[in-house]
Order: structure tokens, then C-alpha cells, then sequence
């Protein structure tokens, strides 16, 4: 089980600010053909809004691909950009998927997603800190800015009403 959470874990992309798993990854787990989960889906697509499942941009897929190194000639690799699921999409997927591999590998996912929203809450005290640190750093460019304001106010005043200055040598008018 320990191992199966690590891998699941390592499966688990962060793509517009959500983490998610990719199709392909969740048919390998399910022991199920991307085919087939695939059309599972699309039988079902009443219970995959967008926050549950969405397709990826070409754009996002070459960059996930570079990042885990899979290769475009992968048996011909793939036609199209794959879908990707989040916490409550993988969750639906159990619904769609009916095993007994799908009901434990799901189960296992769940757990990896919970001890992933753990690990980042346990992470607040440096949220505090990053907080605290930028209520300092905003003060001191509040201070900092008034210094500056005063310099240009005096550039200002220099300019509309500049300084008199003595003339001296010979003035052609007298």
C-alpha cells in the first residue's frame, strides 16, 4: 500500500492551480485501457463538469510532457491532449469504473490527495511568516515612498519657481 501512495503521489500534477491526474496514469492504475475509460467518461459526462475534468491545452501538454519526459513516438503517441482529473473527478471515476482494482486503487488515491492538502496546511506556519514578512517589507516601502515623494515635490518646486540667479558679465540690453 505504502508504495502504491508513493506512486500515485509521483502521478499527481499541479495544472491551472489544481492538482490532477492524468488519464492515461488513472487507466494504468484502474488496469483499464485509456480506450476504455475514455468511453466511460463520455458515457457519463453528465458527472464531469470542468472543475471535475478537462482536457488539456496543446500548450500544457507539451510542457507536463517535457517535465516527465514521455516521448511523442510512444507506439505513435498520441492524437490528442489528454484529459486530466481532479480530487472529485478521480472520485466520480469510481463511480464509472466498476472493480474491484478501481475501488481500491480509488480508495488509495483518496488518501494520497488528503495527505497531500495535509502536507500544505501543515506548511500555514511559513504562510504566516511569508505573510508577516510582506507586512514589513509594504511599511517599508510606504516610508520609503514618502522620502521620495518629498524629493519629487522639490524638483517640482525647483522647476516651476527656480532659483534666481545672479547674471554676471556683460549684458548686451543696458
Amino acid at each position: 500500500m505504502k508504495d502504491e501512495i508513493t506512486q500515485i503521489k509521483d502521478m499527481i500534477y499541479e495544472i491551472r492551480g489544481q492538482k490532477v491526474m492524468l488519464d492515461s496514469d488513472l487507466g494504468a492504475l484502474y488496469g483499464v485501457e485509456l480506450r476504455s475509460l475514455n468511453q466511460a467518461v463520455k458515457r457519463n459526462i453528465g458527472r464531469f463538469p470542468s472543475d471535475f475534468m478537462f482536457q488539456l491545452t496543446d500548450e500544457e501538454w507539451d510542457c507536463l510532457r517535457s517535465q516527465i519526459v514521455i516521448s511523442n513516438n510512444n507506439r505513435g503517441g498520441r492524437r490528442y491532449a489528454p484529459y486530466v482529473f481532479t480530487e472529485q473527478g478521480v472520485s466520480m471515476l469510481s463511480s464509472v469504473i466498476n472493480s474491484e482494482r478501481a475501488i481500491e486503487v480509488n480508495i488509495n488515491i483518496m488518501r494520497t490527495f488528503v495527505k497531500l492538502r495535509h502536507y500544505v496546511l501543515s506548511k500555514s506556519d511559513n504562510n504566516e511568516q511569508i505573510a508577516e514578512l510582506r507586512k514589513l517589507l509594504m511599511l517599508y516601502i510606504e516610508k520609503n515612498d514618502k522620502r521620495v515623494n518629498e524629493i519629487i515635490i522639490a524638483l517640482n518646486n525647483l522647476i516651476v519657481h527656480p532659483a534666481e540667479t545672479k547674471k554676471i558679465g556683460f549684458n548686451a540690453g543696458s
